[in-house]
C-alpha cells in the first residue's frame, strides 16, 4: 500500500464528484472519477474539443534560488539556462552519470536569481539538492503552490474573461498576475499537446481558484481524471517516466535499467554544444548506439482496436518491441500507440505485427510521432 505524505488541497473537490485519490508521487491524485470507458472518452473528447481541468499537484515544484541558483540548474539539467530570460520557461531533462535519463522537468525562469524547476516522479529535486550543497542556493520543496492545469482550445476563452491579456502569452512564456482575486503565476504549458495553460497558487487558493474556472468555463470546460493524460500524451509524443523506460519494460539481456536520449527521442532538450551537465560525456559518447527507439505504431485501415500495454511487436515474425502505451481514438479516427522498438524497423510506414496480450494479432505500421498537431501549430497558436 502507497504512503500518501503530500495532500492536495482540492483533495474534498475530487472526491465530490467520485474522485479516487490514488498514489502518484506521494499525493493522492484523482486518477479516475469513475472507471467507465464513456467517462474517459468524454474527458479526452472534452480537451481536444473544448477544455478540461485537471489537478497536477502531485508534481514537485522545486525553488532553486540565490546567488549560484542558475549555476545549479545548469549542471542538473540539459539546458543552457543562460539563454533562458526571465519570464520564459523550456523543458529540460535530467542525466545520471552513466548519461541516463532519470527525470525531466521544466524549468522557470521568475525572476533574478529566482527559478522553479516543476518535475514528476524521477529524482530531479535530489540532482539538484547535491549539486548545491556548498553553494550559495537554496533548494526548496513547496507543496504549498498548487498547480491546476487548463487544457483543450477553450482554455485562452476561459481565462481571458478575467484577464484579457492572456492572450498575448507566448508558448512557454509566464505572467505574475490576479486570477478571480487571488495571486496566480500562469505558464502556456501543459502536457497534452493542445494549447493549455498551468496555474500556480497558493493552497489556500486552490478551491477558490478550481470553482471559478468551472463556473466561468460553463458547458466549455469538465474537471478531468488524470489518467486522461495517457490518453492525450500517446498522441503528442509526450513521454512520462518511467511508464515508457526500460524501469517497466527491462532489457531481455538483463542490462541495468536506463535509457539515453537518443533512444528516447528526447535528444532534442540538450541544448547545442553543451558540455559539463551531469552524464554529459557519456550521453554524447552514446549517440549511434541505441539499443531501441521510442516510436509511433499505427494499426493498419480503419482498425480501432486498442494496442494494450505489454502487447508484443514483430516484423517477418521476429520480436522487434513493445508497445508502452496505446489509444483508440474514434475522434481522430485512428488506433495509434507508443512503442520500444528495434532501430532497425523505426522508419515510416515499416509493416509489423502488433500481437496482444491474449494472442490477438493487429497489421499496423510504424510512423514517426507526434500523431497530434504534427507541426505543433495548436499547441503554439496566438491569440
Amino acid at each position: 500500500m502507497a504512503i500518501l505524505w503530500r495532500t492536495s488541497a482540492l483533495a474534498g473537490r475530487h472526491a465530490q464528484i467520485g474522485g479516487e485519490l490514488e498514489d502518484w508521487n506521494g499525493m493522492g491524485t484523482a486518477w479516475f472519477y469513475d472507471h467507465t470507458p464513456e467517462r474517459a472518452k468524454a474527458d479526452y473528447e472534452a480537451i481536444r474539443t473544448k477544455a478540461g481541468l485537471m489537478d497536477v499537484s502531485g508534481l514537485k515544484k522545486v525553488h532553486v534560488v540565490g546567488e549560484d541558483a542558475a549555476y545549479v540548474i545548469d549542471r542538473v539539467t540539459t539546458r543552457n539556462v543562460e539563454k533562458i530570460a526571465p519570464g520564459r520557461a523550456v523543458y529540460a531533462c535530467i542525466l545520471d552519470d552513466r548519461g541516463f535519463f532519470v527525470d525531466d522537468c521544466v524549468i522557470y525562469h521568475i525572476a533574478v536569481n529566482s527559478w522553479l524547476v516543476v518535475h514528476g516522479t524521477g529524482t530531479g529535486m535530489e540532482q539538484l539538492t547535491k549539486v548545491a550543497a556548498a553553494k550559495n542556493c537554496a533548494v526548496i520543496m513547496d507543496d504549498d503552490l498548487h498547480d491546476m492545469s487548463l487544457q483543450g482550445p477553450k482554455a485562452v476563452d476561459i481565462l481571458a474573461k478575467d484577464i484579457p491579456a492572456i492572450r498575448d502569452l507566448a508558448y512557454f512564456g509566464l505572467i505574475q498576475t490576479r486570477l478571480y482575486g487571488r495571486d496566480v503565476m500562469i505558464s502556456r504549458t501543459g502536457y497534452t499537446g493542445e494549447r493549455g495553460y498551468e496555474i500556480f497558487c497558493r493552497a489556500k487558493d486552490a478551491v477558490h481558484i478550481w470553482d471559478n474556472v468551472l463556473e466561468a468555463g460553463g458547458d466549455d470546460v469538465r474537471p478531468t481524471q488524470f489518467s486522461t493524460l495517457d490518453m492525450l500524451r500517446i498522441e503528442s509524443y509526450l513521454l512520462f517516466y518511467p511508464g515508457d523506460n526500460s524501469e517497466t519494460f527491462p532489457f531481455e539481456d538483463g542490462s541495468p535499467a536506463g535509457d539515453s536520449l537518443w533512444e528516447l527521442g528526447l535528444d532534442f532538450t540538450v541544448s547545442p554544444e553543451k558540455v559539463g551537465f551531469i552524464g554529459s560525456e557519456n550521453h554524447y559518447a552514446m549517440k549511434g548506439k541505441e539499443r531501441f527507439k521510442i516510436y509511433g505504431v499505427q494499426l493498419q485501415g480503419d482498425a480501432m482496436d486498442q494496442m494494450e500495454m505489454f502487447a508484443r511487436v514483430k516484423h517477418d515474425g521476429k520480436d522487434v518491441g513493445v508497445i508502452t502505451y496505446g489509444l483508440s481514438s474514434e475522434l481522430n479516427g485512428y488506433s495509434v500507440a507508443i512503442a520500444r522498438l528495434d532501430p532497425s524497423v523505426a522508419s515510416p510506414g515499416t509493416q509489423l505485427t502488433v500481437v496482444q496480450p491474449d494472442g490477438t494479432e493487429l497489421a499496423a505500421t510504424a510512423e514517426e510521432m507526434p500523431f497530434y498537431d504534427k507541426d505543433k501549430s495548436i499547441r503554439t497558436a496566438k491569440g
